[in-house]
């Protein structure tokens, strides 16, 4: 089905991008080591702008890590069950969980970031960042969560499970 590759591919994108952010951070991180530890010239950014950056980094990847099944799940119920049951348990856990709450994580992080971006809201910290970004991030983020959400039913509901990728354990 053309949506559910659309939508794996997005977040397949959006993850594999972002791990270009990871190696960002853990660079200036390394930087700012050295410039503390070795040179005796700590950075006044350093901390700051990683801060921001593994925000962005953790809530973006909430759409990748649905797509590849890595949320955390508590099996306990659904384990024992046949294959038909367990497919009409998920379907309503993704109706009566996570739907509601991808919603309203959508629209309340929508308000955050217009709210922000209405006050030029910055961080506290020695380097005044602009905090809009993270939180359009969140709605951002949100958003692909939710339709990756959409995938997830629609795999559900046409018997497609999940292909595992060559780095999945189990």
């Amino acid at each position: 089905m053309p949506v559910i590759s659309v939508i794996d591919g997005l977040n397949e994108l959006v993850g594999r991008i972002l791990s270009v952010v990871a190696l960002l951070f853990a660079g200036i991180i390394i930087y700012d080591v050295f410039m503390r530890y070795v040179l005796g010239q700590p950075t006044r950014w350093a901390f700051d702008v990683t801060k921001q950056l593994y925000g962005f980094y953790f809530v973006m990847l909430g759409g990748y890590a649905l797509r590849h099944q890595a949320h955390v799940r508590v099996d306990l119920l659904t384990a024992r069950m046949g294959p038909g049951l367990r497919k009409w348990v998920e379907l309503a856990g993704y109706a009566i969980f996570f739907f509601p709450f991808a919603w309203v994580f959508a629209r309340r992080s929508w308000d955050f970031a217009m709210t922000s971006w209405r006050q030029g809201e910055v961080t506290y910290g020695a380097v005044q960042l602009p905090v809009y970004p993270l939180k359009m991030a969140m709605f951002l983020a949100a958003c692909l969560l939710l339709i990756q959400g959409v995938s997830e039913v629609l795999k559900l509901f046409l018997n497609r499970s999940p292909k595992p990728e060559p780095h999945d354990v189990g």
